[in-house]
């Protein structure tokens, strides 16, 4: 049942549009496979071939080194309340910092969300549906506050320090630039 298409349409922009969680997955070249659930708001459709989503600060920071190091990636989305349906994002990723030129004409596309550490933006190569028959219903009951609430007691500088104690290697000690040019 699954059909392929060469670029984002309006059907597909729509279903995306509706989806609270996404989920990320990049792999090195050699060492672990990363899945990453997202959400809070976090996603754009920049145009037919590229998407992006404001990557927030967390324990690691495995994609950003994935990137870096071959730049693939898938992101997923599921439909856990409408008709079911799966959607496939596969393409070439790459991450975007604060110091990045990038940064000022993708950032103002998001809304501010405490503890911002990146953009990850993807250039689609192809994209996938199928039928998702077996995903259950799930509600959606509402966002996290916790993340929010966590960066804003640390603060811009206590955000910093841990990207520094926590996010500057993958678990397999490939390195994700995060402090790069500071």
């Amino acid at each position: 049942m699954a059909k392929f298409y060469d670029a984002l349409n309006d059907g597909l922009r729509d279903f995306i549009s509706k989806q609270h969680i996404f989920f990320t997955g990049t792999a090195p070249s050699n060492g672990r496979v990363n899945v990453s659930p997202k959400g809070m708001d976090s996603f754009r459709c920049l145009d037919d071939y590229t998407v992006a989503y404001l990557d927030l600060t967390g324990s690691g920071n495995e994609t950003a080194a994935h990137l870096l190091e071959n730049g693939r990636m898938t992101i997923m989305f599921c439909s856990f309340s409408e008709s079911p349906q799966i959607l496939r994002l596969y393409g070439h990723g790459r991450v975007v910092r604060h110091q990045d030129k990038e940064w000022e004409t993708l950032h103002p596309l998001f809304g501010l969300l405490p503890g911002e550490r990146q953009l990850i933006v993807l250039e689609i190569s192809s994209v996938q549906t199928s039928c998702g028959y077996a995903v259950p219903f799930f509600e959606y009951q509402g966002e996290r506050e916790t993340l929010s609430r966590w960066a804003e007691k640390k603060g811009e500088q206590g955000i910093r320090d841990y990207w520094w104690e926590k996010n500057q290697t993958s678990i397999d000690g490939l390195p994700t630039n995060i402090l790069a040019d500071d």
